[in-house]
């Protein structure tokens, strides 16, 4: 499977050369303290989990804007917008966009003058969907098919990395968090948006949208009911803010602090590499 697509215009050296021998997903090796991951509230083989959640966006690839507008009335344009903000792109920056899947977030970042933006996702039909609309929007990006969790890059290479709601989907997620750190030049920040867990008294009637009108949703616009139950487990299945906050520690990051939206539906954490 070909690692890089559309990077012709990108600094040759900014890929590493090993890049096109990166084994394709399925053949990633397991962690031996790992052998049971969670998909959604299914315990499955670690191995499995990544060609499990690339089938869950091959399905919704082609809807999945709407679907993200339909399920949150919109308000995931707030949060990126949020997220945008709280990176503070100057001039000169090169921006790592982990599952950038259709690339909203790295078209947001694109537009701001003098940064560079790099968009990855594991799952090629994502990645193709961010590519396309990038073009569309008159945005030639690079774009490189990957595993977070086996970055292609050199250390120190990124100032800022940026990661919306793809944290949850991968299986090793301490190990995605320490390539974050490792591929940050000293002062970066990386800056990680995902579902996480709302304000206790909004529970229950959360828990029934996500697990009864999702899916609905899903059902109606992409034919697809269980990729979206999966999306409401893989949720709840998400560590909470405090948690993912020490992993952040765990991983080597400083001043880690996190931003609770919409109470607590999303929270963006951010950390930043000290040296």
């Amino acid at each position: 499977m070909a690692c890089v697509h559309g990077c012709t215009s990108a600094p040759p050296s900014a890929v590493s050369s090993h890049c096109q021998a990166i084994p394709s997903f399925q053949e990633f090796p397991v962690s031996d303290t790992q052998q049971k991951t969670h998909f959604g509230y299914q315990q499955v083989d670690a191995a499995e989990k990544a060609g499990r959640v690339r089938g869950v966006f091959d399905s919704v690839a082609s809807r999945y804007d709407l679907m993200n507008d339909l399920m949150s009335g919109g308000l995931h344009r707030v949060w990126k917008h949020f997220t945008v903000g709280q990176a503070a792109l100057r001039p000169g920056m090169r921006v790592l966009d982990l599952a950038t899947g259709s690339g909203d977030l790295a078209r947001a970042m694109a537009r701001k003058p003098g940064v560079e933006v790099w968009m990855t996702d594991i799952n090629a039909a994502m990645l193709d969907v961010g590519r396309d609309r990038a073009l569309n929007d008159g945005l030639s990006l690079p774009t490189v098919q990957c595993d977070a969790e086996r970055l292609p890059f050199p250390d120190k290479h990124f100032d800022r990395v940026t990661l919306a709601f793809g944290l949850r989907n991968m299986t090793n997620k301490d190990v995605a968090l320490k390539e974050i750190h490792r591929v940050l030049k000293p002062g970066g920040k990386a800056l990680v948006l995902e579902f996480s867990k709302v304000w206790e008294p909004l529970r229950r009637p959360y828990d029934a949208f996500s697990f009864n009108v999702i899916p609905a949703i899903g059902k109606l616009v992409t034919n697809d009911a269980d990729s979206y139950r999966y999306l409401a487990e893989s949720i709840r299945m998400h560590p909470d803010q405090e948690t993912l906050a020490q992993m952040f520690r765990d991983a080597g990051f400083g001043q880690v602090r996190y931003f609770n939206m919409t109470a607590g539906v999303v929270a963006l954490h951010q950390g930043v590499r000290l040296n």
